[in-house]
């Protein structure tokens, strides 16, 4: 059977999660519902994570890697991703691991279906200023996209390649993957997926980024929705 999914996941000094991230990803692949393969997206990490990945994918076929000469931000290294995939679902997922690989398989019961699928975390065991700024963010992005995404920050994502190679990222444009498909006149659906607490390493997100930032990507996205293209062809003849 031909592999149906590849899994990006973004890497950026995650040393300490890498053998739970790899003991829990290998554990996922067989009882994946579409045979699946990951793919890592080393962003210039500076700790051993890249000697990790490394080892990792020499040890199991199923994993693969690219690695940036410096670090560039979690949109570079999504769209880089998106940029490597072949298969016909790309699906997405945070090295820290406060999502699980197994929802995976909740998410792909609703891919023969609709475009973009992606998670909304149930109970999230984020700290409270965390969880405030996400909500308020959540709701900024919601006013100026109408995308009806309660958490796109949800690190837990599947995406048509297809949809997912048209997509014109720009630094901060991974907030708003749902409204991007949208643009392109393609179906979302958000499902309840699990959370859980960071175990290792450190959140690489703070009130700047995760408020201030994004409201100003906001701008950029509106700015970018007046100027999409996007055509239907109804006929043509290609010789």
């Amino acid at each position: 059977m031909d592999t149906q999914l590849t899994i990006i996941i973004p890497i950026y000094n995650e040393e300490e999660n890498m053998d739970r991230l790899y003991k829990e990803m290998a554990a996922f692949l067989p009882v994946a519902k579409k045979k699946t393969k990951i793919l890592f997206i080393d962003d210039g990490s500076k700790d051993k994570s890249l000697e990790h990945i490394r080892r990792i994918c020499d040890e199991n076929p199923s994993f693969n890697y690219i690695s940036f000469d410096k670090n560039y931000g979690l949109s570079a290294a999504i769209k880089a991703g998106f940029d490597q995939v072949s298969t016909p679902w790309v699906g997405y997922i945070d090295a820290d691991l406060q999502t699980q690989p197994s929802d995976f398989n909740i998410l792909l019961d609703y891919a023969e279906n609709y475009d973009l699928v992606t998670g909304v975390r149930v109970d999230r065991k984020d700290s409270f200023i965390k969880n405030m700024s996400s909500k308020i963010a959540n709701g900024i992005r919601r006013s100026f996209t109408n995308d009806c995404m309660n958490d796109t920050g949800c690190p837990l994502k599947i995406i048509k390649t297809k949809y997912a190679k048209k997509i014109p990222m720009f630094n901060g444009l991974h907030r708003f993957l749902p409204a991007m498909i949208l643009l392109q006149n393609g179906k979302i659906i958000q499902v309840p997926v699990s959370h859980f607490p960071r175990l290792a390493g450190k959140s690489k997100f703070n009130v700047w980024n995760r408020l201030i930032g994004p409201l100003c990507d906001c701008f950029a996205y509106v700015w970018m929705k007046k100027k999409y293209i996007n055509y239907t062809i109804k006929e043509s003849k290609n010789e």
